[in-house]
């Protein structure tokens, strides 16, 4: 990496001031900076974070009312994530898509328009501001089956359709890395006067480096919210959300901020904030290099193992026919229509088995046994995560276990066939992702949220196998992404109701359920 430039960290400097001055603390917090566990050898890892544990004194600032270094590092936030105004969010993304959602709908009833499939978290705030959703369709790749987001002209004509809405609001990118530019959209929605509202929980680290691909600011957007622990190197929680133009009542989202955030937020996670927008600034586009090239090097030793293949757009694969196997395959699918997205985060690398023998959850769990620890995985992919601070190391890892998967008898379709290392790879199926859901037809009829729960004599539990025809009274959240397989309201159909069983047998977590085991639903009595 080449040499880094001085860069100020106000908040994580004013922390180490107020650690070498070593004053008497007579505030909270109760462990006093982590002087309580002097001598317990456990909470040595424990009492180096504590001793900046600290909370709003003099010269620390304040996050509700920001106007030292705090401000100075929001501000700072600004200018290198390229918005107008940013803010700290030390309750994740979870907590800026509350707020975004509560700036916007700000009356019972209002209408919001709505990704189909988008996190827990948007539709808890739904619920909290009373509004309607206008659920719009998502496109789905046609090579690989997986959901991505709306057109553009699916959400023109559902602006045409609903003119009363406040907003758009997308994620992109996926779970999986797939995203499109977001530039059509902006424009779209700044021709229908209403802001264009991103999660962009996975794409903090987007724009800020040639390889990787634009930002939903520099499309346009705005209000982004990004999981900057997730793809840049900040603490757990750690967030920001971003905002420019005129469309946003500011006054508004800083109240909505104060409400949905802790009073007493942790000085650690809001330091890690600036430290991972200081090493940005500090390194520039140098701070990606041995990342990328860990997740290159990775590329480059799977060529070897054609067994095992990653997604990518259509075009991009296409152009790296040398280096694939099954090319005739993606000319074909190609031919049938368009990818669902043409923009895919080469740090996020979508693995599967194109023998069809070890699906995602069981591709998942033997690349834990060998010590490699994916993100997540469905029923055909297994998705690993590599960021700036991953390393050719890391790399030769993966590889090494994948080699031994790959040379595993157990996993072979016929053990000792000859010739069975060269198996064409099989077709993937269409919509088989935890992300996807029932299709609808460009975008649903307005769907009212609240608060009010459902009455126990409204509902009664059913077993999942026969729960096909009838309405769910729960919503059902395979875990991870956290998007919602059923909503509370919605009619289970007979695809639903075997994908439920199928993810359960293959050993999907869930999140929400009255059954853990998912063996029985609730859905809503018959009249």
């Amino acid at each position: 990496m080449m040499g880094k430039k001085a860069v100020h960290a106000p908040l994580m400097e004013a922390l180490i001031r107020y650690r070498t001055q070593g004053n008497a603390s007579f505030h909270v917090p109760g462990h006093k900076n982590g002087q309580v566990y002097e001598h317990e050898n456990i909470a040595s890892l424990l009492q180096e974070v504590m001793s900046i544990d600290a909370t709003e004194i003099s010269g620390l600032d304040d996050l509700h009312h920001p106007e030292d270094v705090i401000r100075e590092g929001q501000g700072l936030a600004a200018k290198c994530f390229g918005a107008e105004e940013s803010f700290w969010l030390i309750g994740g993304s979870t907590v800026g898509n509350l707020a975004m959602i509560l700036t916007v709908c700000t009356e019972p009833g209002d209408l919001l328009l709505v990704q189909r499939n988008v996190h827990k978290s948007v539709l808890n705030g739904l619920m909290l501001s009373g509004a309607n959703a206008v659920f719009l369709d998502p496109e789905i790749d046609t090579l690989s089956g997986l959901a991505v987001a709306p057109t553009t002209d699916t959400i023109k004509a559902a602006l045409k359709a609903y003119p009363s809405a406040k907003g758009v609001l997308l994620t992109l990118p996926n779970y999986y890395g797939m995203g499109h530019d977001l530039t059509a959209t902006a424009k779209a929605c700044h021709a229908a006067h209403v802001p264009l509202l991103v999660d962009e929980a996975h794409g903090a680290h987007f724009g800020l480096h040639p390889r990787l691909p634009a930002s939903a600011l520099s499309c346009g957007a705005d209000v982004v919210v990004q999981s900057t622990h997730k793809m840049l190197p900040a603490m757990t929680m750690g967030a920001m959300l971003h905002v420019q133009g005129e469309r946003i009542h500011r006054e508004l989202l800083r109240q909505r901020l104060a409400m949905v955030q802790s009073s007493s937020p942790s000085y650690p996670l809001m330091a890690s904030l600036d430290l991972a927008r200081w090493y940005i600034e500090a390194y520039g586009e140098d701070a990606f290099t041995v990342g990328l090239a860990a997740a290159d090097a990775f590329r480059k030793g799977l060529e070897q193992l054609p067994r095992f293949r990653l997604l990518e757009p259509t075009q991009q694969e296409l152009e790296g026919k040398d280096a694939h196997r099954g090319i005739s395959e993606v000319l074909e699918r190609a031919e049938e229509g368009i990818s669902g997205y043409s923009s895919q985060d080469p740090f996020k690398l979508v693995l599967y088995d194109t023998w069809g023998i070890l699906d995602g959850f069981g591709l998942k769990h033997e690349l834990e046994t060998y010590g490699c620890v994916p993100e997540m995985s469905d029923e055909k992919h297994v998705v690993l995560l590599f960021t700036l601070g991953s390393t050719a190391k890391d790399a030769s890892h993966l590889l090494q276990a994948l080699v031994h998967i790959n040379n595993d008898i157990r996993f072979k379709e016929t053990a000792g066939e000859p010739g069975a290392t060269e198996k064409e790879p099989q077709r993937l199926e269409l919509d088989f992702s935890t992300w996807n859901n029932d299709r609808m037809k460009g975008y649903s009829s307005p769907v009212p949220f609240g608060l009010r729960p459902i009455s126990p004599d409204q509902m009664e539990t059913v077993p999942v196998e026969e729960s096909a025809g009838r309405v769910a009274a729960e919503m059902i959240i395979p875990y991870p992404p956290g998007i919602p397989l059923l909503y509370t309201g919605e009619t289970i159909t007979e695809a639903i109701a075997l994908r439920m069983s199928r993810l359960r047998e293959l050993g999907a977590k869930w999140h929400g359920i009255a059954d853990e085991g998912m063996l029985t639903i609730r859905v809503f009595r018959l009249q």
